[in-house]
């Protein structure tokens, strides 16, 4: 009989994956073997690799360049994290940054909420409103650890508590690399848009279908202009009808954003 051996280390973070389990989550795609702990370490490996890939491409827009930018964003962003629904709102560090690229319209969050915006995005949406409903969709993958999970599939257990370690370099820069074109599963997609429709509508401020905007921008304007967002969150018309039905429900689709940020935001890229 051949006997398998794990190292030390690999055992020990097993062990303590398992004995978070309970506080996490099952669905069809299994259970995250992963602690939260875990979820905001991996995060700091992986946006310090995506943050240095990108200033390598000369892409990446720092803060200290351009505050205007930067503030405007910021306000943005925190009115959609202050809803009172995140699980990890005291958590995570829940940091964001501007990807200096016109020509790509997307966003992604990596494991323990690291928010990344292309400013292509920025600058193909109409209103602030669809900009907070895009950033409560990606802020939801991140807290409800849809990233982690999706890594989990993809990578296996050992290859992310390898990584932890500072093991497997290589591998470090294909998961930063992948973060932006991570294919959810519908399931995940479904539960990431109804909670943006709930995070809007507890800024009592922008209007709960937000992200339906961006869906209905992207619909009329066909394949051709298809935004990089689409690639990897497909399906627009059903989700259009699935978010608008959910703010319809909760009552609150007819808000209007008393802010100039986004036109400050758009103005300053």
């Amino acid at each position: 009989m051949r006997r398998f051996l794990l190292k030390p280390w690999l055992l020990l973070g097993l062990i303590v994956s398992l004995g978070t389990v309970s506080s996490c989550s099952k669905d069809g795609d299994g259970v995250l073997l992963f602690s939260v702990e875990d979820d905001k370490a991996l995060g700091e490996k992986v946006a310090a690799e995506t943050d240095s890939t990108f200033r390598a491409k000369g892409q990446l827009l720092e803060a200290g360049s351009n505050p205007t930018a930067y503030a405007a964003l910021g306000r943005i962003v925190t009115r959609v994290l202050d809803n009172g629904k995140l699980q990890y709102r005291n958590d995570f560090p829940w940091d964001v940054k501007i990807i200096k690229d016109d020509q790509v319209q997307n966003a992604f969050a990596t494991p323990g909420g690291h928010i990344y915006v292309y400013s292509g995005l920025i600058k193909y949406l109409d209103n602030e409103t669809e900009l907070a409903g895009v950033l409560g969709h990606e802020i939801a993958h991140a807290d409800r650890r849809h990233t982690s999970r999706q890594l989990q599939n993809q990578y296996g257990i050992s290859v992310l508590l390898s990584l932890l370690l500072g093991e497997n370099e290589n591998t470090l820069v294909d998961v930063a690399a992948s973060l932006g074109q991570l294919k959810f599963s519908r399931d995940y997609e479904t539960e990431a848009d109804a909670y943006s429709v709930e995070y809007l509508n507890g800024t009592n401020y922008y209007a709960c279908d937000g992200a339906a905007g961006f869906f209905i921008k992207a619909e009329k304007e066909g394949q051709a202009a298809t935004p990089e967002f689409l690639s990897t969150h497909p399906n627009p018309g059903s989700r259009i009808q699935n978010i608008q039905s959910k703010a319809d429900q909760m009552g609150c689709r007819n808000r209007t954003a008393n802010s100039n940020d986004f036109n400050t935001l758009k103005s300053a890229l």
